[in-house]
């Protein structure tokens, strides 16, 4: 496929243009401080908040809705999914996840019980208890919300607007998995592996964290793997060139779809040249493939190129993703 037919179809998919909205929303809300017991550390823009509560542990705040297309079409799923991204969430910033609340509204009981099912096998396999909550039992349509508190070290925090000129970038995947059968965008890696793999996934995060192998970190969800990059480098002030052959995929999953994708177990980085080793090691451990594929530049701009030609995808003098 030509560069140019990639760039059309990321620039315009859904995932990505509906991350727009978000700068409406945090265009309402200024912190100081000095008006609160606690100081914040990060808010918007990252895959969790971040809360300083004592001198050396802070307190992780992240929260997901589901897409209603999902639940509609396989409310298990969205109940299970519910758990997972909200997980990776929290991992993304190099933290341990401690419990979740939820917003259940019922149109529908049956579909309702889809979704509790769907929970508590989530619940089961990334072991983050679900604690409580609020439900609508009267609801106009079906509704599910998702939040998560985690817990992580203030020296071990991974954020998304910290990534530095010169540092490679690496797209991180567990390959090892199977497109969902009614959602040819979900890449799951999580139903058929035990919880011991699954968990640990999620904990050579804090690893990755406390041993300082990346300097900017970013679960890759819905806005998919140049979407979600391209939020991390809006976020710091930073463009980046990524060579898009280099992305670890499937090798029968078409490039458009996968750089579509949202993967049960995906992270972009961005670390010095002399912590790439570790950092794929770590991650070859527990069946996660990384590769370098592209660097961080000054000029805040996201360029992807094939090996043959090389063109923008998002110029942030000019234009944002998500407006953090």
């Amino acid at each position: 496929m030509r560069l140019r037919e990639i760039i059309d179809s990321i620039r315009n998919f859904e995932g990505v243009v509906r991350k727009k909205g978000i700068k409406k929303i945090i265009s309402c809300f200024k912190f100081n401080d000095k008006d609160y017991n606690f100081k914040i550390i990060a808010s918007f823009g990252e895959d969790a908040a971040v809360v300083a509560i004592n001198g050396e542990d802070a307190i992780l705040l992240a929260a997901d809705g589901i897409w209603d297309k999902v639940l509609e079409v396989d409310p298990w799923w969205a109940g299970y999914c519910s758990v997972l991204v909200n997980a990776n969430d929290i991992a993304a910033m190099g933290g341990r996840p401690i419990g979740m609340t939820s917003i259940i509204g019922v149109k529908n009981w049956d579909i309702c019980r889809e979704i509790l099912k769907g929970i508590r096998d989530g619940v089961e396999k990334f072991g983050i208890p679900m604690l409580g909550g609020h439900t609508h039992p009267d609801a106009k349509c079906n509704v599910l919300d998702v939040s998560i508190t985690g817990i992580v070290n203030k020296d071990s925090i991974l954020r998304s607007d910290s990534a530095k000129v010169g540092d490679k970038i690496v797209f991180a995947y567990d390959l090892d998995g199977k497109v969902h059968e009614k959602f040819n965008l979900n890449w799951d890696t999580t139903t058929m592996k035990s919880k011991k793999l699954v968990r640990d996934q999620l904990r050579v995060l804090e690893v990755i964290g406390k041993e300082k192998l990346a300097n900017s970190c970013k679960d890759i969800s819905n806005p998919g793997a140049l979407g979600t990059l391209g939020m991390l480098l809006e976020v710091s002030r930073k463009g980046g060139y990524v060579d898009v052959g280099k992305i670890p995929k499937p090798e029968d999953i078409p490039i458009v779809q996968w750089l579509k994708m949202y993967p049960g177990c995906g992270f972009v980085f961005t670390t010095p040249e002399e912590k790439v080793k570790p950092l794929k090691e770590i991650l070859e451990n527990v069946n996660v493939t990384a590769e370098v594929c592209g660097e961080v530049v000054k000029e805040k701009k996201l360029v992807i190129g094939n090996g043959e030609e090389r063109e923008v995808l998002f110029d942030f003098e000019r234009e944002y993703i998500c407006g953090c």
